[in-house]
């Protein structure tokens, strides 16, 4: 066990690992030297992520991403590690609650033009109108009609977003049905986290294979060349964190590129298109 005594021995980061080489045991030591390299990687990429903004504003360029998965997936997490360091004056977050009365008596998407980028700026879904793809039907929260005019529109609406220049980036977070539970159970036992527990968390388990149908549902049919869906495939959230960083990174050539010396292409492992013969982990 680390003492006061060995924290006041080391002046430099090279001097503290030798001393907790010495000190902890070998899985303790693992762990430690992972997330040292986790943090010190994450620094690197939101810091590209910030000469990233800086292009698109300075470029008048409108980006749009979208997190989508499963519940517990991951995506509030890889939201906060994208924008943690960005301008937020060229930057949003959009998590919009369940519509209301009026909203519902309006096109479906009308809600979300007007949350779209503007010039120079970045947006990021947390979720989007892919709720009537998957958790809508799946719950009962839209009607059989409802369901097929959207999944008839929403490639038709994509294009539209395409010719007019937004750039549509999206991501579906992919876990395991077990990892799922076990993401569930951690939230119910933090009290910072039990907010996050909701009745259509409870159900998604059960449900399982009811959102797996409508999922490949809404892949097989909104899948584009213009507007594909990026698959982020790992358990790992820190991995998915990264690797979904250096996917958006990837797609950019913006000014001080590679300043970090991060690697900037996605694992090819993790990060994939959808294609309906790749089996998903979800």
């Amino acid at each position: 066990m680390l003492t006061i005594e060995d924290f006041h021995k080391f002046k430099n980061k090279e001097d503290f690992l030798k001393i907790i080489k010495d000190t902890v045991n070998k899985k303790k030591l693992s762990n430690i030297l992972n997330t040292i390299a986790y943090e010190n990687e994450l620094l690197h990429l939101q810091a590209e992520l910030v000469n990233l903004q800086q292009w698109v504003a300075r470029h008048n360029k409108r980006v749009c991403v979208i997190f989508e998965g499963r519940d517990a997936s991951g995506k509030g997490g890889s939201i906060r590690r994208f924008t943690e360091h960005l301008n937020p004056r060229s930057m949003r977050v959009v998590a919009l609650a369940k519509p209301t009365a009026v909203e519902q008596g309006q096109w479906y998407f009308r809600r979300y033009i007007k949350e779209l980028p503007n010039q120079g700026e970045i947006v990021l879904f947390d979720r989007s109108w892919y709720n009537r793809a998957v958790v809508e039907p799946v719950m009962g929260f839209c009607d059989k009609n409802q369901y097929d005019k959207f999944m008839v529109q929403v490639p038709e609406f994509e294009h539209m977003l395409y010719e007019d220049g937004v750039i549509l980036i999206k991501f579906w977070f992919s876990i395991s049905k077990e990892e799922q539970i076990s993401r569930f159970n951690s939230r119910l036992e933090n009290p910072l986290k039990r907010w996050k527990f909701s009745i259509v968390d409870q159900e998604g388990q059960k449900l399982w294979d009811d959102y797996t149908f409508y999922k490949e549902q809404m892949f097989s049919k909104t899948h584009t060349t213009f507007s594909p869906w990026i698959i982020i495939k790992t358990n790992n959230k820190k991995e998915a964190r990264l690797e979904s960083m250096r996917y958006i990174l990837s797609r950019f050539d913006y000014d001080n590129k590679g300043d970090s010396a991060s690697i900037l292409f996605p694992d090819p492992n993790v990060v994939q298109r959808y294609h309906r013969m790749v089996r998903q982990i979800d």
